[in-house]
Formats: structure tokens, C-alpha cells, sequence
């Protein structure tokens, strides 16, 4: 990465982060497609985004970690099997796991699960690194609308609906989600998406 790419990605981490820190959603590119975020701890920022993509509360969203001690932050405990799938997904995965918990209530699903998934591309990274907090992710779009597969795709009322838009990878194609595989503490697995 040279200098002034840097600089770049320095400046929206810190533009996001200071939106983030006071309340606010962001649109931002994540490892996978453009997704809606905010503090994963802050339930009234984790409700914005519910009523913008017009999206019952019962339907969760994801959180993005920045690594393990994050993870048992928020889950005291995590099957072994989760860091094995891990070490060995080739794409982007999303673990569901079971007793979430350090996070917004609105966010944890009905049968206390969380889906949350390990990122390490820079931008989501090094912004969780910043905030100390994992961040809610999910698509750019509203609800059961078409998921946009590059910023040119999302809606103008999501674009106006958030409190700022991160100016990265804005030409970028994302057509690859993540798998999804739901993990219990008594070691059932069951892959969700493939």
C-alpha cells in the first residue's frame, strides 16, 4: 500500500470511527459486499439500521471481529471446531454461535445466537481496532430487496439514510457472501450457506 492509499484509509477510519462513537451508521465496504454498521454494543445505533432497511428486529444482523480475544468478549465459550473452521474456510465464513453476550440485545437472536464473522481486510480491521467493538454488518439494502454486488447497486435511500459513506473501494465487485455454518456448544454443525 503506498503512502497516499494509506493516508486514505487512515482518514475514513477516522471519519467512520467518529460517526460510529457518537450513535451514528455507516456504509462501508466490508470482505465480502457493502454492508450497514454501527457500534455492535450500542442497541439505539443497532435500531437505526433496523428501521432504515425497514427490517423487523427479529431478523439478526452480523457482527465483524477483529480476532479471538474479541470473539470471548463477547462468547465465553466457543467450540473448538470454530477456530478449526476458521484455519481451514478458503472464503469469508460466519460462524453462528451460541450465549452472545457484551453486545446490543436487538442484535442477538431469539434463541440467544449471533452471527459474527473474522475479518482482516484493513479497512473493518483496523476500525475495530480503533473502536475496541466488534461492528454490525449487513448488506446494503432494504429489506428483501436485491442485494447490491457493487456501491453502484445500493439505493439512494440507503446511501441518504446513513450518517456517512466510507470512500473506499467504491468500483469494487462483490458477488461472493460469506458462508454461513451454525455451531452449537454441544458441537451440532449445520451449514446454513455454502
Amino acid at each position: 500500500m503506498n503512502e497516499n492509499s494509506n493516508s486514505i484509509l487512515n482518514t475514513e477510519i477516522h471519519n467512520a470511527f467518529e460517526i460510529i462513537q457518537n450513535g451514528g451508521i455507516i456504509l462501508y465496504p466490508t470482505d465480502t459486499i457493502w454492508g450497514i454498521g454501527c457500534d455492535a454494543t450500542n442497541p439505539e445505533a443497532v435500531a437505526k439500521i433496523y428501521k432504515l432497511k425497514q427490517r423487523n428486529d427479529s431478523q439478526t444482523m452480523i457482527c465483524l471481529m477483529n480476532g479471538e480475544k474479541m470473539m470471548y468478549n463477547v462468547f465465553k465459550d466457543i467450540p473448538a471446531v470454530a477456530w478449526e473452521i476458521l484455519d481451514l474456510s478458503e472464503k469469508p465464513t460466519t460462524l453462528i454461535l451460541d450465549n452472545a453476550r457484551n453486545i446490543a440485545p436487538n442484535i442477538i437472536g431469539i434463541d440467544k445466537t449471533l452471527g459474527v464473522r473474522i475479518v482482516k481486510e484493513p479497512f473493518c480491521f483496523k476500525l475495530m481496532e480503533r473502536m475496541k467493538k466488534p461492528l454490525v454488518s449487513t448488506s446494503a439494502n432494504i429489506s428483501g430487496m436485491f442485494t447490491p454486488k457493487s456501491f453502484k447497486e445500493i439505493s439512494p435511500e440507503i446511501i441518504n439514510g446513513v450518517d456517512y459513506v466510507v470512500n473506499l473501494h467504491r468500483d469494487k465487485i462483490c458477488d461472493k457472501p460469506s458462508t454461513i455454518i451454525k455451531l452449537t456448544n454441544d458441537c451440532q454443525v449445520k451449514i446454513i450457506r455454502k
